[in-house]
C-alpha cells in the first residue's frame, strides 16, 4: 500500500514532466507513443516496487520511460529516422541534461503552448493539456469538464492526430500569437485548480496535489517576463487566496466546514501575503480579466476577521462586474447567494427563479441548497426539506452529500 501511494504521488507530480521532456527528446510526432511509454512505466513501477523500492525512484522512472519509448518506436519501425534526427537536431541534448530544473520548466512551458495551439479546437486544447501536463486520467478530465469519458477520449485522439498532421513544433508561439495562447493556458490552469479545490471525485472534496500543480504551472509562466500580464498575476493571486483556506475546508473527521464555521486562524498567512503582492502587481498592468474580479471576491472573504464582518456589498459589486464580463448561470447563482446573505430576499428570489438547475451541471445541488436556505429565511421547514432532498439527490460527492444530510437532519 505504501509503495502504491509513492507511485500515485510520482505519477501526479512527474507524469507531465516526463511526457514533456521525452517529447522534446523524441519529437511531437511520437506524442502518443511517449504517453503510452510513460503510462507503461508507471504500471511497471506498480508491479516491481512491491518487491523492492529503488534507491532513486525518479531516476528509475526516467530510465525505464526512455527505454520503453525506444522499444515502442522500434516496434513501429521509426527508430532509424529518429536516431538521425536526434544526432543532428536540437534534441541532440543528452537526455540527462533535459532533467535539470531549468530544462524541465522549459519543456513543460513548451508543452503548455503546444496544448493551446490554434490548430486544436478549444475543447481539445483543454483536454490535451490536462492529460499531458497535469497527468489527469480520462475520467478525471471528464469530471472536470462535465463531459462524458467517451467524448474526452475522442478529443484527445483528435488532438494528437492534429499535432502530427500539422507538424506543430515543440516551441513557444510568436509574439503576435502569444496573448491568445496565454488566455487558453490560463484557463487550463484555472480548471486544474478548481478540480482540486472542489473536486468532483465521489470520495474527496479537496485534492491538494491538483491545487499545487496549478500554482506550480502559474509560477512557471510568471517566471518568464514576456508572459507576465495583469491577468496572469490576478490568476496567481486568486489561486493563492483559495489555497490559503484549504486546511480549514474540512475537519478531522473529513467533514465539510462551510466558510461561516471555518477556523480563520488556520488560514495560511504566507500564501495570503503572496496573493496580496500578486494583486498589487496585477494592478500595475492595463489588462483586466475575470481573474481580477474573482480574486477581489476571494480577497474580501480573506480580509473579514469573522463571517459576520464580511463586506457583502463589495462582494456583490465584484460579482456584478464579473457577470457583465462573463454572464454564466453559476455567477448568477452566486449573486443570488450574496443577496441571501444580505437578507435582500426579493432580489434573491428573482434570480433563483431565472435560473434553470440543469444549466449548472454537476453543481446544480448548490441551486437546490440555495432554495432551501431561502425558505429557511421564512422558517418554511417543509419547503426547505424538499429542496435539501433535491440537493442531496443531485450531488455525486460523498462529503457534500453528508454535509447536506446533516443540514436536513437538523431540520428534524
Amino acid at each position: 500500500m505504501k509503495d502504491q501511494k509513492i507511485v500515485d504521488h510520482l505519477f501526479r507530480h512527474h507524469y507531465g514532466k516526463m511526457v514533456a521532456i521525452l517529447t522534446r527528446f523524441f519529437g511531437l510526432a511520437h506524442i502518443e507513443t511517449i504517453e503510452d511509454a510513460v503510462q507503461d512505466t508507471f504500471i511497471k513501477a506498480t508491479l516491481q516496487w512491491r518487491k523492492q523500492l529503488p534507491d532513486n525512484p525518479e531516476a528509475w522512472l526516467t530510465r525505464v520511460a526512455k527505454n520503453r519509448t525506444i522499444d515502442l518506436l522500434r516496434s513501429i519501425k521509426a527508430e532509424k529516422k529518429r536516431i538521425e534526427k536526434i544526432s543532428n537536431g536540437p534534441s541532440s541534448i543528452p537526455l540527462n541534461e533535459l532533467f535539470l530544473d531549468h530544462e524541465i520548466a522549459d519543456s513543460q512551458l513548451r508543452m503548455i503552448f503546444v496544448a493551446c495551439h490554434p490548430s486544436l479546437k478549444p475543447p481539445e486544447q483543454i483536454a490535451f493539456a490536462l492529460k499531458t501536463i497535469s497527468g489527469f486520467s480520462t475520467p478525471e478530465i471528464a469530471a472536470a469538464l462535465l463531459t462524458k469519458e467517451e467524448t474526452i477520449s475522442k478529443r484527445l485522439q483528435r488532438a494528437r492526430k492534429t499535432i502530427v498532421k500539422n507538424e506543430i513544433e515543440f516551441d513557444f508561439p510568436s509574439p503576435a500569437n502569444l496573448q491568445n495562447r496565454l488566455n487558453r493556458v490560463m484557463e487550463v490552469v484555472y480548471l486544474t485548480f478548481n478540480e482540486g479545490f472542489h473536486s468532483t471525485n465521489t470520495d474527496t472534496l479537496i485534492r491538494e496535489d491538483l491545487c499545487g500543480e496549478a500554482i506550480r504551472l502559474c509560477k512557471l509562466l510568471i517566471r518568464k517576463e514576456e508572459f507576465r500580464s495583469g491577468s496572469l498575476y490576478a490568476l496567481f493571486a486568486l489561486l493563492c487566496f483559495h489555497a490559503a483556506r484549504l486546511k480549514s475546508k474540512t475537519n478531522q473527521d473529513n467533514e465539510i466546514v462551510d466558510i461561516r464555521e471555518q477556523d480563520r486562524s488556520q488560514w495560511h498567512l504566507p500564501l495570503i501575503e503572496i496573493a496580496n503582492r500578486a494583486m498589487y502587481k496585477a494592478g500595475t498592468y492595463e489588462d483586466i480579466s475575470i481573474y481580477h474580479y474573482e480574486a477581489a471576491i476571494a480577497c474580501e472573504h480573506i480580509k473579514a476577521k469573522t463571517f459576520e464582518e464580511t463586506n457583502w456589498t463589495n462582494i456583490l459589486k465584484w460579482y456584478s462586474k464579473l457577470y457583465e464580463r462573463q454572464p454564466t448561470p453559476f455567477t448568477l447563482l452566486n449573486i443570488a447567494i450574496v443577496y441571501l446573505q444580505m437578507n435582500e430576499l426579493p432580489a434573491a428570489k428573482r434570480l433563483l427563479e431565472e435560473l434553470e438547475s440543469a444549466h449548472l451541471g454537476q453543481r446544480q445541488y448548490l441551486y437546490f441548497g440555495s432554495l432551501a436556505e431561502y425558505h429557511l429565511k421564512f422558517d418554511d421547514r417543509t419547503m426547505a426539506k424538499t429542496y435539501f432532498e433535491q440537493a442531496i439527490a443531485t450531488t455525486s460527492n460523498g462529503l457534500e452529500k453528508r454535509y447536506l444530510e446533516k443540514k436536513l437532519m437538523q431540520l428534524s
